[in-house]
């Protein structure tokens, strides 16, 4: 495995590579199983694997926590290493973004609801940061994990829209033995609030089981998740929401729709989701082309 940590040396890399196909899996860092899920099915589909690991600063709100994100930059060299990616891209900060960025890409739809409505610009952040990316990995196919659907969501309109020629995926979120959703965060979480933090999984897999039980509309579904984790729970919540699926717009329905919670504890905001069908089936994976 190589590691480069700059702009010129990944696309010296990436030109040696132009005879075969090529995964790429974008991350900042910390790296658990939801990531490594996303390597290894990378690994199975593709002749070379690329891993970003870059904490990217326009994603974070002057409030949040881009100082404190958990980082731990050797042992996620080591597992890249061990899940069998190719190639690491750890650039700094002043070689992704070496002079004030004078234009910027900027989210119109689907940023409104859900974790968008409280971060305003993250997304515009997000989809920057892979515009560069994108370009300059050249991706056959790129990998990213359903728990943050919002983010898959809104990359497959920078895909689509854009026209990447590149297939986008969309992989299982990866979870503890309770549902718990592995995240970098969780890490936050004191023991009594892990303990918690099952009520995110359990409100999911009720709202869904209204659906199948023939409930469609998306506001008596919202209200009865709610009621659900106040009844079961003293968690915080943000916010709970039932959206059709990637639209996310309340006005453009789909064959598929998100129920989506996210909740607060003490120094850890979790976020999870179930994507279904109209009649309650669970989606865990989706696979879309650009162009």
């Amino acid at each position: 495995m190589k590691i480069v940590t700059t702009l010129i040396a990944l696309k010296e890399e990436i030109k040696a590579q132009k005879q075969g196909t090529i995964g790429y899996v974008p991350t900042m860092g910390f790296l658990h199983e939801g990531h490594l899920s996303l390597v290894d099915a990378a690994v199975k589909e593709n002749d070379f694997v690329v891993m970003s690991i870059f904490v990217n600063p326009l994603q974070f709100g002057p409030n949040e926590d881009f100082d404190r994100y958990p980082r731990d930059e050797e042992r996620d060299k080591q597992l890249a290493e061990e899940a069998g990616v190719d190639l690491i891209f750890m650039p700094q900060i002043e070689e992704m973004y070496p002079e004030e960025i004078s234009m910027k890409l900027s989210v119109t739809k689907g940023v409104d609801v859900l974790c968008g409505q409280s971060r305003p610009g993250h997304f515009d952040g997000v989809v920057t940061v892979l515009t560069k990316l994108f370009h300059l990995i050249e991706p056959t196919n790129a990998y990213f994990g359903l728990k943050d659907a919002q983010q898959y969501a809104v990359v497959h309109q920078l895909v689509t829209q854009y026209n990447f020629p590149l297939t986008l995926i969309g992989l299982p979120t990866v979870r503890e033995h309770d549902g718990l959703a592995k995240s970098s965060r969780n890490v936050y979480l004191t023991k009594e609030e892990r303990e918690k933090a099952t009520i995110l999984y359990k409100s999911l897999s009720f709202g869904q089981q209204l659906v199948v039980d023939g409930t469609k509309n998306h506001a008596t579904i919202k209200e009865a998740v709610k009621n659900y984790i106040t009844t079961n729970s003293d968690a915080t919540i943000d916010y709970v929401d039932v959206l059709p699926y990637p639209t996310l717009d309340r006005e453009r329905e789909t064959d598929k729709l998100i129920i989506a919670v996210a909740v607060q504890f003490d120094k850890a905001r979790l976020i999870d989701n179930f994507i279904i069908t109209n009649d309650g089936e669970k989606i865990v994976q989706l696979r879309e082309g650009g162009l």
